[in-house]
């Protein structure tokens, strides 16, 4: 394939300024630098799937989807569906677990069955959890969706953490399933970050709240 000319005021092009230095090298440096350009490619297309968001989606009665990035998939805590964590390895800074939300029989609005069952949520939470500290419960919102905040302080893994737990109902008529949502956050991993209320506002927890969609 014929060269696009150059106009004289532009001189050679890079490659003819190279082609007698490639031409004059070794096998040695010429495979050098074959192998410095491939580890160069493989390092800029690492880069750019790192600054990629991953993506969840699960189906079931109450199907739901969430993008994350920082956070790594991690063996969900018994009954979940998922959790993603940082780090990978070593001691927890943040997490971020979905488990389901089964409802009895009701007849009422969700919305007040929902209160019915944030009272057993927070027992179990008093039972399973080390040193837990309710410090606060209320009506909230993820992405328009009414649901409910349960937050509190607990010992995990031998640290105190933030915790805060989003119980969420689809919006359609009579659901008789949803999601509970929890979040873990180390006093510090974030600046803003100062009480459990501000979990999944900043850092690393907010993309999966703003991406959260329950269907």
């Amino acid at each position: 394939m014929a060269s696009i000319p150059l106009k004289p005021e532009y001189g050679p092009s890079l490659g003819r300024i190279l082609a007698p230095r490639w031409r004059a090298a070794s096998r040695t440096a010429r495979a050098f630098v074959l192998v410095l350009c491939l580890a160069l490619a493989a390092l800029l297309l690492g880069a750019g799937l790192t600054l990629e968001n991953a993506h969840y989606a699960h189906g079931g009665p109450a199907p739901f989807s969430f993008s994350y990035r920082d956070l790594y998939r991690a063996a969900p805590p018994p009954g979940a569906y998922v959790e993603v964590r940082r780090p990978r390895g070593g001691p927890l800074v943040d997490s971020f677990a979905v488990s389901p939300l089964p409802l009895p029989p009701y007849t009422g609005s969700p919305q007040a069955e929902l209160l019915i069952y944030a009272n057993a949520y927070i027992a179990a939470l008093r039972r399973r959890l080390s040193d837990f500290r309710l410090l606060g419960e209320g009506k909230t919102r993820v992405n328009t969706v009414p649901g409910y905040d349960v937050l509190y302080t607990a010992r995990v893994q031998a640290r105190t953490m933030y915790g805060r737990d989003i119980l969420l109902l689809p919006e359609r008529h009579h659901p008789a399933a949803g999601v509970a949502i929890a979040m873990l956050s180390l006093p510090g991993a974030e600046s803003q970050v100062t009480d459990p209320l501000l979990v999944g506002t900043t850092g690393v927890l907010e993309l999966p709240i703003e991406t959260f969609v329950i269907h």
